[in-house]
């Protein structure tokens, strides 16, 4: 249903935005000879897995996740792009910051999509589905990017509903419908009921949402608690949860990075800790930010060798961050081929909580990091940074999916993929 046919007033309204192929779209918007054309965005031009592509390309059955060689068997006249986070970021922020313009009540949901509560706007606005077009139209003004949109009276609802006509599509499902609608669709199709909770599901012959309606809530609720409450809510189409426009802290923070398959090279694997060190200490100081718990882990053929590992009091400072990581290397790894590093702050929490600890020691080291971040923020990122990262790696970043325009994943993260690390001298 894509029409205005709905009553005039909704008892609750919600709008999900999805921009399409956001990434691809926005070089196709910038490089006209890319239109029409199968694209694939990858990171940096030596990346070879495929961050999104354009739906020319996926017309040729290329996703995400695909490697490149992979995808030119499908498609021989694929054109890779390498990806460009600051745009995409720049691009997300001001479409976020347009949409507040139709309802103050609005979750960012990840970087090309949004839940917007549009309850209360009906008498300014009028109907959901006016302001679902609204939506798309200031979507393209401010971004020159097409979006699609689904209404419904639930979240759950509404988001399923935004994938069903892609791209530049609007799908409408109101609340009193939505119970029928959803009956004979997999539980997995919603947002948020993955293969786990689906395979419990399936012990009770429950495949379908309507299935789900048939359990009594109490053999999910056993099983989950209040998320096995509203897993079984969701099915009905009365998702209870509210659209979330505050940002909550976050439970961890961390960096990883994947190093080239089995190095044994101490000084390799040091100068990568460093790295990812840097970039979480700097993250934490950007959100006024400190942690004492830390996890930090290096992956190799078997697994991970990890330690939870403590400082003496709570610090962003990247050298006593590198110093657990030092430990590790110390006292866990015995020259196994390594293929992945992690170091995340376990506890993230506000600064200045115990100001007796402020030495001026701690005082001059403050000082010294507001420095290197103004730097930073108005030159690069590591633009200043110690001497052991003039050997780091020049694989660019990438922006995650789960990037938001404010609070704390508002970071550029570095990129998953396989990366090439000059010798140290």
């Amino acid at each position: 249903m894509s029409n205005d046919r709905c009553p005039v007033f909704w008892p609750r309204a919600i709008i999900h935005v999805d921009m399409n192929a956001f990434f691809a779209s926005i070089e196709q918007r910038d490089f006209p000879q890319l239109r029409g054309r199968p694209i694939a965005v990858t990171n940096g031009h030596r990346g070879s897995c495929i961050i999104t592509s354009s739906y020319e390309a996926r017309a040729f059955g290329i996703k995400t996740g695909m490697r490149l060689p992979e995808a030119k068997k499908l498609c021989p006249d694929i054109i890779q792009r390498p990806a460009r986070p600051e745009i995409y970021a720049a691009v997300s922020t001001r479409i976020m910051l347009s949409l507040q313009d139709i309802s103050p009540d609005i979750e960012v949901f990840s970087v090309d999509e949004a839940f917007l509560d549009v309850t209360h706007c009906q008498r300014l606005h009028g109907t959901p589905v006016r302001m679902a077009n609204m939506l798309k139209k200031k979507i393209f003004a401010v971004s020159g990017i097409h979006s699609s949109a689904g209404v419904a009276g639930d979240k759950t609802t509404a988001k399923f509903a935004a994938k069903l006509q892609k791209p530049n599509g609007l799908t409408v499902i109101p609340p009193w419908e939505a119970r029928q609608r959803l009956a004979n669709e997999p539980v997995t199709a919603l947002c948020g009921i993955a293969d786990g909770i689906g395979n419990f599901l399936a012990q009770y012959d429950a495949y379908r949402c309507g299935d789900v309606g048939q359990l009594p809530i109490g053999i999910l609720a056993r099983r989950f608690g209040n998320l096995g409450r509203r897993i079984w809510l969701m099915c009905q189409g009365e998702d209870p949860d509210n659209v979330h426009t505050d940002v909550p802290p976050p439970k961890s923070m961390g960096h990883g990075k994947v190093v080239p398959p089995n190095t044994r090279n101490n000084e390799v694997l040091l100068t990568y800790f460093r790295h990812m060190s840097e970039k979480l200490a700097s993250r934490l100081r950007r959100h006024k930010m400190q942690a004492q718990h830390f996890y930090i882990g290096l992956k190799i053929q078997d697994g991970w060798l990890s330690m939870k590992l403590n400082l003496a009091h709570p610090d962003n400072d990247a050298s006593a961050i590198f110093k657990l990581c030092r430990y590790l290397m110390s006292n866990r790894w015995q020259h196994q081929g390594v293929f992945q590093i992690q170091v995340t702050a376990l506890d993230p929490q506000p600064s200045d909580q115990q100001l007796e600890l402020f030495t001026p020691q701690r005082e001059e080291q403050q000082l010294r990091n507001a420095i290197m971040d103004d730097i930073n923020q108005r030159f690069g990122e590591l633009t200043l940074a110690p001497a052991r990262l003039l050997n780091k790696s020049d694989m660019p970043n990438v922006i995650a999916p789960a990037w938001k325009p404010n609070g704390h994943r508002q970071t550029i993260s570095l990129t998953q993929e396989k990366e090439t690390l000059k010798k140290p001298r």
